[in-house]
């Protein structure tokens, strides 16, 4: 079991960067499976990002490929998620999860180790 905390939050304006950081405490950490997760307002817990437990491979969703970037620092147990052009529907929620699978996945019953998310909202 890992625990996970988001930070880095907030509010931007259209077209800005944020950075979102997920650290984790416990044992293993570099032989999860970390992701993005983010739920709009009405809406459903989507996936957005994963990186296997060394980084090697990144999967994404098709609408922040070439946005948002994924990437892990297993010596600082911390995950990120740089978001490049953000756009208003970027607007949501955002938990990081954590994966005993040795590879990359988008699906969300496959991640068991949940933080409690961070709101970004992507003013027009």
């Amino acid at each position: 079991q890992v625990q996970l905390a988001e930070s880095g939050g907030g509010l931007v304006q259209a077209g800005g960067s944020l950075r979102l950081s997920c650290a984790a405490s416990g044992r293993s950490f570099n032989l999860y499976t970390l992701a993005w997760f983010r739920q709009a307002p009405g809406k459903e817990r989507e996936f957005v990002a994963a990186t296997k437990w060394n980084g090697g491979s990144t999967i994404y969703k098709d609408a922040v490929e070439g946005r948002f970037t994924i990437s892990r620092d297993n010596a600082k147990n911390t995950v990120y998620l740089q978001k490049n052009s953000l756009k208003p529907e970027d607007t949501a929620v955002y938990y990081c999860a954590a994966s005993r699978l040795s590879v990359a996945v988008t699906t969300q019953s496959r991640y068991d180790n949940w933080g409690q998310g961070t709101q970004v909202t992507v003013s027009s």
